[in-house]
Protein backbone atom coordinates (compact mmCIF):
# COMPACT_ATOMS: atom_id res chain seq x y z
CA UNK A 1 0.00 0.00 0.00
CA UNK A 2 1.35 3.43 -0.85
CA UNK A 3 2.30 5.76 1.98
CA UNK A 4 0.09 8.53 1.23
CA UNK A 5 -2.89 6.21 0.88
CA UNK A 6 -2.59 5.09 4.19
CA UNK A 7 -0.10 6.35 8.05
CA UNK A 8 3.16 6.08 8.81
CA UNK A 9 4.11 3.34 11.34
CA UNK A 10 7.25 3.76 13.26
CA UNK A 11 8.66 1.64 16.15
CA UNK A 12 11.39 2.04 18.99
CA UNK A 13 13.08 -0.35 20.41
CA UNK A 14 16.13 -1.04 22.84
CA UNK A 15 17.57 -3.12 25.65
CA UNK A 16 16.46 -1.85 29.74
CA UNK A 17 17.66 1.73 30.39
CA UNK A 18 17.63 3.05 26.72
CA UNK A 19 15.44 5.88 27.31
CA UNK A 20 12.61 5.20 24.94
CA UNK A 21 10.04 7.32 26.95
CA UNK A 22 12.33 10.17 26.29
CA UNK A 23 12.75 9.60 22.92
CA UNK A 24 9.08 8.90 22.42
CA UNK A 25 7.90 12.13 23.42
CA UNK A 26 10.11 14.02 21.14
CA UNK A 27 9.12 11.82 18.21
CA UNK A 28 5.30 12.26 19.07
CA UNK A 29 5.84 16.08 18.92
CA UNK A 30 7.63 15.80 15.05
CA UNK A 31 4.71 12.93 13.33
CA UNK A 32 2.18 15.57 15.36
CA UNK A 33 3.24 18.54 13.31
CA UNK A 34 0.88 20.07 10.68
CA UNK A 35 -2.38 18.24 12.49
CA UNK A 36 -1.53 14.74 11.84
CA UNK A 37 -3.09 11.80 14.24
CA UNK A 38 -0.71 10.30 16.34
CA UNK A 39 -1.79 7.27 18.11
CA UNK A 40 1.04 6.07 20.54
CA UNK A 41 1.30 2.14 21.81
CA UNK A 42 2.96 0.06 24.05
CA UNK A 43 3.96 -3.77 23.83
CA UNK A 44 2.95 -6.01 25.57
CA UNK A 45 -0.21 -4.04 26.00
CA UNK A 46 -2.06 -1.30 24.01
CA UNK A 47 -5.78 -2.64 24.75
CA UNK A 48 -7.64 -3.86 27.21
CA UNK A 49 -6.84 -7.60 26.81
CA UNK A 50 -2.84 -6.74 25.80
CA UNK A 51 -2.95 -4.95 29.41
CA UNK A 52 -4.39 -7.80 31.31
CA UNK A 53 -1.52 -10.33 29.63
CA UNK A 54 1.23 -7.52 30.30
CA UNK A 55 0.08 -8.65 33.87
CA UNK A 56 1.09 -11.41 33.36
CA UNK A 57 3.76 -11.62 31.15
CA UNK A 58 5.58 -8.93 33.78
CA UNK A 59 4.41 -10.02 37.10
CA UNK A 60 7.61 -11.88 39.02
CA UNK A 61 5.26 -14.18 40.63
CA UNK A 62 5.04 -15.94 36.78
CA UNK A 63 7.22 -18.74 36.07
CA UNK A 64 6.48 -18.86 32.20
CA UNK A 65 8.33 -21.07 30.30
CA UNK A 66 9.62 -19.60 27.05
CA UNK A 67 7.61 -20.69 24.29
CA UNK A 68 4.35 -19.54 26.54
CA UNK A 69 6.25 -16.08 26.87
CA UNK A 70 6.52 -16.19 22.86
CA UNK A 71 2.72 -16.87 22.25
CA UNK A 72 1.27 -14.69 25.21
CA UNK A 73 3.15 -11.94 23.08
CA UNK A 74 2.18 -12.33 20.16
CA UNK A 75 -1.57 -13.12 21.56
CA UNK A 76 -1.10 -9.65 22.56
CA UNK A 77 0.06 -8.11 19.56
CA UNK A 78 -2.52 -9.57 17.12
CA UNK A 79 -5.03 -7.82 19.21
CA UNK A 80 -3.43 -4.73 19.14
CA UNK A 81 -3.00 -4.67 15.59
CA UNK A 82 -5.92 -5.29 14.28
CA UNK A 83 -8.17 -3.53 16.97
CA UNK A 84 -5.40 -0.37 16.91
CA UNK A 85 -2.52 -0.35 14.33
CA UNK A 86 -4.48 -0.88 11.51
CA UNK A 87 -7.52 1.25 11.85
CA UNK A 88 -5.36 4.11 12.91
CA UNK A 89 -2.87 3.55 9.87
CA UNK A 90 -6.24 3.02 7.39
CA UNK A 91 -7.50 6.37 8.14
CA UNK A 92 -3.78 7.94 7.87
CA UNK A 93 -2.37 8.60 11.13
CA UNK A 94 1.03 8.30 12.69
CA UNK A 95 1.30 5.07 14.55
CA UNK A 96 4.33 4.83 17.43
CA UNK A 97 5.06 2.18 18.84
CA UNK A 98 7.07 1.43 21.75
CA UNK A 99 9.01 -1.76 21.09
CA UNK A 100 7.23 -4.19 18.17
CA UNK A 101 7.64 -7.61 16.50
CA UNK A 102 11.58 -6.64 16.98
CA UNK A 103 11.49 -7.25 20.42
CA UNK A 104 10.17 -10.93 20.39
CA UNK A 105 13.10 -11.44 17.95
CA UNK A 106 15.43 -9.95 20.81
CA UNK A 107 13.93 -11.35 23.58
CA UNK A 108 12.26 -14.26 23.42
CA UNK A 109 14.77 -15.20 20.20
CA UNK A 110 17.99 -14.22 21.29
CA UNK A 111 17.52 -13.78 25.17
CA UNK A 112 15.41 -16.92 25.55
CA UNK A 113 17.01 -18.55 22.65
CA UNK A 114 13.61 -19.48 20.75
CA UNK A 115 13.77 -20.52 16.76
CA UNK A 116 13.61 -17.63 15.29
CA UNK A 117 11.81 -19.71 12.48
CA UNK A 118 8.68 -19.66 14.69
CA UNK A 119 8.91 -16.29 15.49
CA UNK A 120 8.91 -15.08 11.35
CA UNK A 121 6.16 -17.83 11.40
CA UNK A 122 3.83 -15.93 13.65
CA UNK A 123 5.12 -12.40 12.47
CA UNK A 124 3.61 -13.16 9.63
CA UNK A 125 0.70 -15.04 10.76
CA UNK A 126 -0.27 -13.29 13.93
CA UNK A 127 0.99 -9.59 13.27
CA UNK A 128 1.16 -9.74 9.90
CA UNK A 129 2.61 -6.49 8.64
CA UNK A 130 6.33 -4.46 10.29
CA UNK A 131 7.04 -1.13 10.76
CA UNK A 132 8.30 0.89 7.77
CA UNK A 133 10.66 2.95 10.37
CA UNK A 134 12.40 1.40 13.40
CA UNK A 135 14.53 3.13 16.06
CA UNK A 136 17.16 1.20 18.06
CA UNK A 137 18.24 2.74 20.82
CA UNK A 138 21.99 1.14 21.48
CA UNK A 139 22.95 1.16 24.90
CA UNK A 140 25.56 -1.58 26.97
CA UNK A 141 24.22 -3.92 28.70
CA UNK A 142 25.86 -2.65 32.19
CA UNK A 143 25.11 0.77 31.71
CA UNK A 144 21.31 0.06 30.77
CA UNK A 145 20.64 -2.18 33.51
CA UNK A 146 22.51 0.85 35.55
CA UNK A 147 20.58 3.01 34.71
CA UNK A 148 17.43 0.89 35.18
CA UNK A 149 17.78 0.57 38.78
CA UNK A 150 18.74 3.96 38.91
CA UNK A 151 14.73 4.53 38.56
CA UNK A 152 14.35 2.67 41.47
CA UNK A 153 11.24 0.52 41.83
CA UNK A 154 10.13 -3.42 41.86
CA UNK A 155 11.93 -5.16 38.98
CA UNK A 156 9.61 -6.77 36.72
CA UNK A 157 10.19 -10.53 35.84
CA UNK A 158 12.02 -10.07 32.55
CA UNK A 159 13.73 -7.05 34.32
CA UNK A 160 15.25 -10.04 36.94
CA UNK A 161 17.41 -11.40 34.20
CA UNK A 162 20.64 -12.15 34.47
CA UNK A 163 23.11 -9.59 32.40
CA UNK A 164 23.97 -12.71 29.97
CA UNK A 165 20.75 -12.60 28.72
CA UNK A 166 20.52 -9.25 28.25
CA UNK A 167 23.73 -9.38 26.27
CA UNK A 168 22.11 -11.84 23.61
CA UNK A 169 19.15 -9.34 23.75
CA UNK A 170 21.64 -6.60 22.72
CA UNK A 171 23.33 -8.90 20.17
CA UNK A 172 19.82 -10.22 18.38
CA UNK A 173 18.95 -6.49 17.96
CA UNK A 174 22.27 -5.52 16.48
CA UNK A 175 21.67 -8.23 14.09
CA UNK A 176 18.47 -7.17 13.01
CA UNK A 177 19.42 -3.50 12.41
CA UNK A 178 22.32 -4.94 10.10
CA UNK A 179 20.35 -7.38 8.35
CA UNK A 180 17.79 -4.14 7.61
CA UNK A 181 19.69 -0.89 7.65
CA UNK A 182 16.53 0.43 5.32
CA UNK A 183 14.34 0.12 8.38
CA UNK A 184 16.43 1.04 11.28
CA UNK A 185 18.14 3.52 12.63
CA UNK A 186 20.51 2.92 15.00
CA UNK A 187 20.87 5.26 17.82
CA UNK A 188 23.60 5.71 20.42
CA UNK A 189 22.40 5.61 23.68
CA UNK A 190 24.82 5.94 25.87
CA UNK A 191 25.04 9.66 25.20
CA UNK A 192 23.39 12.31 27.13
CA UNK A 193 19.72 12.10 26.95
CA UNK A 194 19.15 15.28 25.21
CA UNK A 195 21.80 14.29 22.70
CA UNK A 196 20.08 10.63 21.91
CA UNK A 197 16.87 12.84 21.46
CA UNK A 198 18.09 15.51 18.97
CA UNK A 199 20.12 12.50 17.25
CA UNK A 200 16.81 10.70 16.78
CA UNK A 201 14.79 13.45 15.97
CA UNK A 202 16.75 14.16 13.05
CA UNK A 203 16.93 10.68 11.40
CA UNK A 204 13.17 10.98 11.41
CA UNK A 205 12.66 14.63 10.39
CA UNK A 206 15.43 13.08 7.61
CA UNK A 207 13.85 9.81 6.69
CA UNK A 208 9.47 12.33 6.30
CA UNK A 209 11.73 13.86 3.73
CA UNK A 210 12.42 11.01 1.34
CA UNK A 211 8.80 9.70 2.12
CA UNK A 212 6.46 12.81 1.50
Amino acid sequence: MPMSARGVFVSIEGGEGAGKSTVIAALHAVLAEGGREVVATREPGGTPEGEAIRELLLSPGQHLVPEAELLLMFAARAQLVRQVIRPALARGAAVLADRFTDASFAYQGGGRGLDTGHIAELERWAAGLRPDLTFLLDVGVAQGLARARSRGGEPDRIEREREDFFERVRAAYLARAKAEPGRFRVIDASQPADAVREAAVAALRDWLRQHP
